[in-house]
């Protein structure tokens, strides 16, 4: 079974550069609390390290 990382928006992606809130977006969050869970991949972990201050990430 592949690995999953369970993901939750901490910060707000106002007053924020447009790419990182695009970045959440493209990860399925937007809101502060929302909280999505994606496959464990290089391209999901490049977007986290991104957001890296605006999200808080757990390893299911």
């Amino acid at each position: 079974m592949a690995k999953k990382l369970v993901i939750t928006q901490v910060g707000s992606e106002i007053s924020r550069p447009e790419s990182q809130a695009k970045t959440l977006k493209a990860l399925g969050l937007g809101k502060i609390g929302r909280t999505v869970e994606q496959p464990d991949n290089e391209a999901i972990r490049g977007m986290i390290f991104k957001v890296k201050h605006l999200v808080k990430v757990e390893e299911k």
